[in-house]
């Protein structure tokens, strides 16, 4: 394995987060103070607990869980697509390194930055709510193992955009309603019961659960549900990249 390599693509991609170090961490703090302000003022004066856990803890690791998807998403596609926009994806592919470092550089520095971002969530959350995490071990299993899963989702993205425009279609259209719908802001038992069917047909339900329970110990899906749903969304996602690396799709072109 070519760790110089690795060192190189993990390195610069880091950089290019510090430059913007200010940027990158005031915006999760301000828009999770937002979100305490009106969920947790607004909707938590009127419910004090979900399956007895207070209404502004409750909402935490839902909190948690939309930014580091969309940011894992998002620093992983534009890491990748702007190579390929200004045509330097050509020297890194001529280069002796293979698809797993190219791979394991710029999705492992995504997952860190998307790390970074989840823990200064969790602090800024701490100043408005009391946090006892029952499970930390889990917590943190579940926290790198879905930045991971959508830092190479983020991957695939990037390959297959063709425009910036593209790196924001999915992340707006799909991943952040999913996220919304997901159980982020309340328990899937709050719902109707036929609205709770369709909603166990949303993935990003079990994502959500499995990432609450570690904080509650309470869950809408049970905890192997979730590990096995992140489990079966990694492999997918690491399946197509090597295809993609595989068969040159819009990287060779």
């Amino acid at each position: 394995m070519n760790l110089h390599a690795i060192k190189a693509i993990y390195v610069y991609e880091m950089k290019r987060f510090f430059r913007t170090i200010l940027e990158s961490l005031l915006s999760p703090v301000i828009s999770t103070t937002l979100y305490f302000v009106v969920f947790g003022a607004a909707i938590g004066s009127r419910i004090e607990e979900v399956e007895g856990v207070s209404y502004g803890a409750f909402i935490v690791p839902g909190l948690i869980m939309l930014s580091v998807m969309t940011q894992a998403i998002s620093n992983a596609s534009f890491g990748i697509y702007f190579p390929k926009f200004i045509g330097t994806i050509f020297e890194l592919l001529s280069a002796p390194i293979n698809f797993f470092e190219i791979v394991l550089g710029y999705v492992g520095a995504a997952a860190t930055k998307s790390l970074l971002i989840g823990g200064v969530i969790l602090i800024t959350a701490g100043f408005f709510v009391d946090l006892d995490i029952q499970h930390p071990v889990m917590m943190l299993v579940f926290l790198v193992m879905i930045c991971v899963s959508f830092a190479l989702f983020g991957f695939i993205i990037g390959i297959w955009s063709e425009n910036f425009q593209q790196l924001q279609l999915i992340p707006l259209l799909v991943i952040t309603p999913l996220v919304f719908l997901g159980g982020a802001f309340y328990s899937v038992s709050m719902l109707p019961e036929g609205w709770q069917t369709v909603t166990l047909f949303n993935p990003v339900v079990y994502l959500i659960s499995g990432f609450r329970w570690s904080f509650f110990g309470v869950a809408d899906v049970g905890v192997g549900l979730s590990l096995a749903a992140i489990g079966i969304f990694f492999t997918l996602c690491l399946g197509v990249v090597w295809w993609i690396f595989k068969t040159g799709y819009r990287i060779k072109s």
